[in-house]
């Protein structure tokens, strides 16, 4: 049995039973205006952050979810598309399409807004996405693409970018170890389904973003998420894991490479009534300036004492210097 069989066992009981401690979600659920999530389709929410934002979600964008669970976050995207497969929600289970789909019309029966066939139910892999090219503004994965190994990683990667419109986002939320995750560990189907033992280090994970194509990546949370403790697991040290949130955005490439947001910004404080750096960034004087890495990196090497630049705060939500 391959770690994809053995994932596909473990979620097909997660569809038949749920599972509430499968995932343990480090965000709270989005409250909306007039929208009621049905009981079951919390119990399912098998992920660990959210991928919905309001702010990306405007002028009826055409939304992909990959892997759906229990269909929470496709009804939280259909409240910002109420059209007719305005949402695609894909997964490889077939119990897990089954029970999302009752959980749709449980929802459909307690929102008098939203209709079942706003919400594309359709079977299909990560790695082989049944979706046309350029044809998705939205796209999203939570809990999922840490799953696979690298090399199918970068697959589903590819994919999700081929399926984006230009500008298109890919938002995704997924665990990540700053440590060597032991080798025993990383070959633990079952841990590796459970979303644990396949965390990677954050800037591996931004690498491999990148190298697809895109030209942007906020990185708008990263926060605690669970510990491997010896005498719990097989390991001899504590591992720490934390889960992020990450918007790669499919810009056109920089001639000199992305623009990756990880929080910082440039405050200049000097006596002229603006700093220009003449590549297109202007500071207003004690005027905060969200800037990519990029960015700060090219300010902090000028060496001036009238420029602040801060550490990053792993929190990003737009504006700023690109």
């Amino acid at each position: 049995m391959s770690y994809l069989d053995t994932t596909v066992d473990v979620y097909k009981k997660a569809a038949e039973t749920p599972d509430v401690g499968l995932c343990c979600t480090t965000t709270p659920v989005w409250q909306l205006p007039g929208l009621k999530m049905p009981g079951k389709m919390l119990e399912m929410n098998y992920g660990c952050g959210s991928t919905v934002n309001p702010r990306d979600l405007i002028n009826d964008p055409t939304m992909l979810y990959v892997g759906v669970g229990g269909g929470m976050e496709v009804l939280q995207f259909s409240y910002f598309n109420r059209n007719k497969g305005g949402v695609i929600g894909l997964d490889i289970v077939d119990e897990m399409l089954k029970a999302c789909d009752e959980n749709l019309y449980e929802a459909e029966r307690q929102n008098d807004w939203f209709q079942r066939d706003f919400v594309d139910l359709r079977k299909g892999s990560a790695l082989d996405l049944p979706i046309a090219d350029e044809s998705i503004d939205i796209a999203a994965q939570n809990c999922l693409f840490n799953i696979f190994e690298k090399q199918d990683l970068i697959v589903a990667l590819k994919e999700m970018y081929r399926v984006l419109k230009p500008h298109g986002r890919l938002v995704l939320s997924d665990p990540i170890c700053e440590q060597a995750m032991p080798e025993n560990l990383r070959q633990d189907e079952r841990l590796r389904a459970l979303c644990l033992s396949g965390a990677i280090p954050l800037q591996e994970y931004l690498d491999m973003i990148t190298d697809i194509g895109f030209g942007t990546v906020e990185i708008r949370a990263r926060r605690p998420y669970r510990v491997l403790a010896p005498g719990h697991y097989d390991t001899s040290e504590l591992i720490y894991i934390e889960s992020v949130e990450v918007c790669a955005i499919k810009d056109p490439m920089p001639a000199d490479g992305p623009c990756v947001f990880t929080g910082k910004t440039a405050i200049y404080y000097g006596g002229e009534d603006s700093f220009d750096d003449e590549k297109g960034h202007v500071l207003l004087p004690n005027q905060p300036m969200a800037v990519c890495d990029k960015t700060a990196g090219a300010l902090a090497e000028l060496g001036r004492d009238d420029i602040f630049i801060s550490e990053s705060t792993w929190f990003y939500d737009g504006g700023g210097c690109c």
